[in-house]
Order: C-alpha cells, then sequence, then structure tokens
C-alpha cells in the first residue's frame, strides 16, 4: 500500500485486493445500515465514522486480517467477551483473520452497540 494521503474512503479501499475491497466493503455497507447519519472521514489515513463530533468506528485492511477499532469500553468488552474469544483483541483493536468468514452478525450487534454508546456520549 503506497499511497499514504486517502481524501476519501474509496481511495482507501482501492489499493487492497477485490478479496479484501469486499470486506472493508461489507464493514462501510453495515455501518450506513445502523448508523445512516454517520460521516465517511479518513482518520489516521483509515475509514472512519464520526456521528457529530464523535467517533464511531475506524477500520482497516492488514495482509491477513482486517480490524475495527476505537477505544472499546469496558462495558462493549464485557458485552461482547464470548464472541471476542478466539480473535486478537486489545483495548482498542478487534482484528478479524482473511482466512475465515467476516462475522456480519456479530458486527451488526458491535456497531448497533458502538451506536448507543456514542448517542449516550452527547
Amino acid at each position: 500500500m503506497a499511497k499514504t494521503d486517502f481524501k476519501t474512503i474509496d481511495e482507501y479501499h482501492q489499493t487492497f485486493p477485490q478479496d479484501i475491497q469486499e470486506r472493508l466493503q461489507t464493514i462501510r455497507d453495515l455501518v450506513h445500515k445502523i448508523a445512516p447519519e454517520a460521516e465517511e472521514v479518513i482518520s489516521y489515513q483509515i475509514p472512519a465514522f464520526k456521528i457529530g463530533k464523535k467517533f464511531l468506528i475506524y477500520y482497516a485492511a492488514f495482509a491477513k486480517h482486517v480490524t475495527v477499532s476505537n477505544p472499546w469500553s469496558d462495558a462493549l468488552l464485557a458485552e461482547f467477551a464470548k464472541e471476542l474469544k478466539g480473535l486478537k483483541v486489545s483495548k482498542s483493536v478487534i482484528q478479524f483473520p482473511s482466512d475465515k468468514p467476516l462475522p456480519v452478525d456479530f458486527l451488526e450487534r458491535l456497531l448497533k452497540f458502538r451506536k448507543g454508546e456514542t448517542e449516550a456520549a452527547k
């Protein structure tokens, strides 16, 4: 990934192979479904979505995984502890290996939870 001055999410997506682009687009589509009011932005040179001034979620692609990220709350990590087992998780990043199907149902529930947290923080 040579380009490092992305202006749009489309520019970011286009730097990856088709299979990775599809995974990234799935995450993007889920965000638009759950938070249609969210604004697409590039932050730290990766795709992100904001509701007002609060970041809902970031996501990114790497050679062997895609990530969703945000400083996760303890409540979120506790709520999804079962689903997070077996994934590489930190206080701010969840990695989804590229050799496994993207857990769309889990991502949808995670995004709904984050949207609730974002709205509560206003």
